[in-house]
């Protein structure tokens, strides 16, 4: 009877103790997690190759995945014609007119010069004839006007020699100037956007999944493939209220990763600053019904990549009072 009473001591002993929720406090339930690289469409082209498959381990500049280019390379020789338009209008303003145009402007002032002679000498003689009333005012006012038009004629071809002989002004070569590197700018914008129709790897990791299949067509902005990077994964807890006073990042921990013997050395990344409900792996009677907040402990060691998902639990160096 009295062996049998201390069993039963014990026992309450031991239920007490396991119970007690200040025991194995500091070890926080989680997972394993790597932060996600979510490639993105910038264009609506149809996907016409995937050259990768999900979980390949990929290289930094890889090329992943091709959308339809045909439309963008047309616009893009679009604009290569409209740059050597340009250079060219502004290697035509810089040359100056050509000795032909010139040649061509002053026959044109003789013959202006010629025709306006005529007109004066026509004009007078229907003067005199007119006076003596053996024409008709039709025919001086015709006279009269053909003079006048020989006048403008004159002046126009000697403005037009003028300006050829004056050759290119300071402000038209500055306008050619800047067209020239607009349609630069507007050649390299297309170049841009022709290079990203090809999707490739940003860093080194593994291809986590593909949303898109050959013949698809993405919407602008919408998410292609998801990669993870290359570095280890962290350690995904959340601390419960009670303790997010003594954590801090750099903070030193101990990562027990469930099908590993030994535990890993880790370090406190980041702690949320707002607080969050307990997920539902890590409901248990001590945890439930706290608020909690959302950590990310780094695995300092280097070792080979464990992967994503893992139940961990996470052991946090907290200060102990004396």
């Amino acid at each position: 009877m009295k062996l049998h009473s201390q069993w039963a001591a014990m026992a309450c002993v031991l239920m007490i103790s396991a119970c007690d929720p200040s025991s194995n406090d500091d070890r926080i339930v989680g997972e394993l997690a790597s932060d996600r690289i979510e490639l993105t469409a910038e264009n609506s082209e149809p996907v016409v190759e995937i050259l990768v498959s999900e979980g390949e381990a990929v290289q930094a500049d890889q090329l992943l995945m091709r959308q339809d280019t045909a439309r963008a390379k047309a616009r893009l020789a679009e604009s290569d014609a409209a740059l050597g338009q340009a250079q060219a209008r502004l290697d035509e303003l810089v040359r100056g007119p050509r000795s032909e145009q010139i040649s061509a402007a002053r026959a044109n002032v003789e013959g202006a010069t010629d025709e306006l002679t005529f007109r004066r000498t026509d004009y007078t003689r229907v003067q005199e004839i007119f006076a003596k009333q053996l024409a008709s005012p039709e025919l001086l006012d015709r006279a009269k006007a053909a003079l006048d038009a020989a006048e403008a004629n004159s002046k126009l071809r000697r403005a037009q020699l003028q300006e050829l002989l004056s050759g290119t002004t300071i402000e038209e070569l500055a306008q050619a100037e800047q067209m020239l590197k607009q349609a630069a700018a507007r050649r390299d914008l297309l170049a841009v956007d022709l290079s990203r129709h090809d999707i490739k790897a940003p860093v080194d990791g593994l291809v986590d999944s593909r949303l898109f299949e050959v013949g698809e067509r993405p919407v602008p902005g919408q998410a292609m493939l998801i990669m993870l990077p290359e570095r280890q994964p962290h350690a995904r807890i959340y601390v419960p209220e009670h303790l997010r006073v003594q954590v801090k990042p750099g903070m030193p921990a101990i990562i027990y990763v469930d099908g590993l013997d030994t535990a890993l050395d880790g370090r406190v990344r980041w702690v949320a600053s707002e607080a969050a409900f307990t997920p539902y792996y890590a409901l248990t009677e001590r945890d439930r019904g706290h608020l909690t907040y959302l950590a990310k402990v780094d695995i300092v060691e280097e070792r080979e990549r464990l992967p994503d998902g893992v139940p961990v639990e996470v052991e946090l160096m907290l200060s102990k009072p004396e």
